[in-house]
């Protein structure tokens, strides 16, 4: 076969959701919508909170991380496809795979990592209010945000730099939107063993670990919440996590789709379709969610798009 680290294409060919010419069009146009509507519903969430001194506290820094995360997970993505539709084209060059594979893990774990940050957040200020101040300080809010970017970018380098190590032959086609490391992997015509190896290590230890500390908060939430007496009080505690609990069950319950879908049946479309749900549809909906649930946030974002709009 030749050296292990041969390369035998120059190129990949993007399938997208569907092959029909007559589907194109109306995908552009839903794409096209929902990519300009993530991008403009998170812009303002960061501009509100940026701009809006309330709004500086370590809530409120995590979700405007989150919502720099989600504009750069879509945009990894959404714009390639586009262009693709536009142009008629499903070319994908092997650095440019290689690229965009390694950013959307990278903003994918990232994304867990800070829906986890935000759950210890709000356990530490409904569980130990009094030292709330004092363990989430600046200085520690930035360094969680930091171990989760170092985290991120060391688990996304080390899969794309093993993915450099395997040899493409005549095999081009992803039966995808974009450049997922599984069905990148599976077009390889070298031993994947390794590569394989480290996908379910990185989703048990990144991905489940994460989860079962955002479990673990929420049940020490419920299980405080349980011993305030009045029921005004419980209300105005647990909805501080509302918009949490709801982005957090969209993420995961779209994640978790992706890889039973995928596990369970061989229809590439469904696993696509998932992915969709996951990488595309979570992050338009993520500033709604926020900004429907919480009044500061609503307030601030409509002061940010008073501004915008031209004076009369």
């Amino acid at each position: 076969m030749g050296p292990e680290n041969q390369t035998h294409i120059s190129e990949f060919l993007l399938l997208g959701l569907s092959e029909k010419s007559e589907q194109q069009l109306p995908l552009f146009g839903l794409f096209l919508g929902i990519y300009m509507v993530t991008v403009i519903g998170n812009l303002i969430i960061m501009l509100a909170i940026g701009s809006d001194s309330h709004l500086h506290t370590p809530m409120y820094f995590f979700l405007s991380n989150l919502s720099f995360v989600d504009l750069c997970l879509v945009s990894t993505t959404v714009p390639k496809m586009l262009l693709n539709i536009l142009t008629h084209s499903k070319v994908i060059s092997y650095s440019g795979c290689l690229t965009q594979m390694c950013f959307f893990m990278v903003f994918a774990f990232l994304d867990n990592f800070l829906l986890t940050v935000m759950a210890y957040d709000r356990f530490v200020a409904i569980c130990h209010p009094l030292n709330y101040v004092t363990i989430m300080n600046p200085r520690i809010c930035g360094l969680l945000v930091l171990i989760s970017w170092t985290i991120s970018l060391i688990n996304s380098t080390l899969h794309t730099v093993l993915v450099t190590k395997l040899s493409f032959c005549s095999k081009r086609e992803l039966p995808h939107f974009f450049c997922d490391i599984s069905q990148v992997t599976k077009l390889s015509c070298s031993d994947t063993l390794i590569n394989d190896i480290l996908v379910y290590l990185a989703a048990g230890l990144l991905g489940i670990l994460p989860l079962t500390g955002i479990l673990f908060s929420y049940g020490q939430i419920c299980s405080s919440l349980l011993r305030v007496p009045s029921p005004g009080g419980k209300y105005k505690a647990f909805s501080t996590c509302g918009s949490h609990l709801s982005v957090v069950s969209l993420f995961y319950g779209t994640g978790l789709g992706v890889y039973l879908s995928s596990s369970s049946t061989h229809s590439t479309w469904k696993t696509s379709v998932a992915s969709v749900m996951y990488s595309v549809v979570t992050p338009m909906l993520n500033p709604f969610i926020y900004s429907m649930r919480n009044k500061d946030i609503k307030d601030a974002m409509w002061r940010v798009i008073r501004k915008m709009l031209p004076s009369h």
